[in-house]
């Protein structure tokens, strides 16, 4: 099976929010760059989680950011990857 871009950039973002979770929220211009990525890359893909219910998104009173809204031991690279990626059948 072959992992496009946007599901190996989410499943990048979730591990590096995972890596990251005693720091609480999140940017996404920090994910961006200690990913090397693109940050309006990960714009187009936090909408395609937070449908799943992956990361939860701090209000924009202060600085905003992203966090997990379970602890890491509850995601599954499959669950992460049938979001983005659709399904998993050959």
């Amino acid at each position: 099976m072959k992992i496009s871009t946007k599901g190996r950039y989410a499943l990048r973002m979730l591990l590096d929010l995972a890596e990251h979770q005693s720091e609480g929220y999140i940017a996404l211009k920090d994910i961006a760059a200690r990913q090397d990525v693109s940050k309006k890359y990960l714009e187009q893909i936090i909408p395609i989680l937070n449908k799943s219910g992956f990361p939860a998104r701090k209000p924009r009173i202060f600085r905003g950011g992203y966090r997990l809204a379970k602890t890491p031991d509850k995601y599954t690279v499959g669950d992460i990857l049938r979001a983005t990626e659709g399904s998993l059948s050959p």
